[in-house]
């Protein structure tokens, strides 16, 4: 999956980083910058690119960037690029998300942002590849309640497993992976527990977000729990435990992402 991409920022030196970021990943292809919002506009209708990095609190005012880029692309195209904003202005993320853009990051941009954004956009073009043939399903008794990670300042996603008046409370940070298993989908934990949920495994993957990437269509991996990546027997292994989850091709890129991540941190090859 390739992705192209333009950048609109009146700061020359955020053009030059977030260009130097996206550059290590072989997904984002750099077409054109512009620091204005004619040019901006003009390269856009020019390029159609898949992405674009929009600055929205520019230092020059007279650059007349804002979220009106946005608007204006509507009069003229059937399919809006996703529009990544990039800001140092925190406040302004209520009025992004109005606007229903891809995703808003805070200067200074980071590596691990982009890792996320690539996973977003490759899940995003999964599922509508595999909407078209997902046969429709019914909603099960038991339900699967996911809480905002946002709601509780720095605490771990808890997830609830509600099943006739039985509530079973589950850290998302102890979970290993998850297994599809029909309509159903088995929670493995790190303690060795399996829970079963009555929810497919994209109901999973549309209610998490990394470190959880799915490798598979049977599987979704917490990342934080791999611990061998073997690429010629497309294998990863969890730790402590014997389990070895495969990927497929569909989902190779992902594992390319995290094995570029694993590199990018506190590392070590010998």
């Amino acid at each position: 999956m390739n992705y192209s991409y333009i950048i609109i920022d009146d700061n020359q030196e955020g053009v030059l980083k977030t260009k130097g970021i996206a550059d290590s990943f072989s997904e984002l292809t750099f077409v054109a910058s512009a620091n204005n919002y004619t040019d901006g506009l003009n390269l856009i209708l020019e390029h159609i690119p898949l992405i674009v990095f929009l600055e929205i609190d520019p230092n020059n005012k007279a650059s007349n960037l804002s979220l009106a880029l946005i608007n204006e692309l509507h009069r003229y195209l059937k399919v809006i690029p996703k529009i990544i904003v990039t800001s140092s202005n925190k406040d302004l993320a209520f009025d992004a998300i109005k606007c229903e853009v891809f995703d808003y990051f805070v200067n200074p941009l980071l590596r691990i942002d982009l890792v996320k954004l690539i996973l977003k956009l490759n899940k995003s073009k999964v599922e509508s590849e595999v909407d078209l043939n997902e046969p429709i399903t019914f909603d099960e008794k038991p339900t699967f309640l996911p809480q905002p990670e946002t709601i509780s300042h720095g605490q771990s996603l808890t997830l609830c497993i509600k099943s006739y008046g039985d509530y079973r409370y589950i850290d998302a940070k102890d979970i290993c992976y998850l297994r599809a298993d029909n309509n159903s989908t088995d929670i493995y934990l790190n303690n060795g527990e399996m829970i079963t949920a009555f929810k497919t495994l994209k109901h999973f993957e549309r209610a998490l977000s990394y470190p959880f990437i799915r490798i598979h269509n049977s599987y979704i991996v917490n990342r934080n729990y791999i611990s061998r990546i073997h690429s010629g027997n497309s294998l990863c292994h969890i730790k402590n435990s014997p389990e070895k989850l495969p990927f497929s091709k569909s989902y190779k890129i992902n594992v390319d992402l995290i094995i570029s991540e694993f590199a990018n941190g506190n590392y070590l090859e010998i």
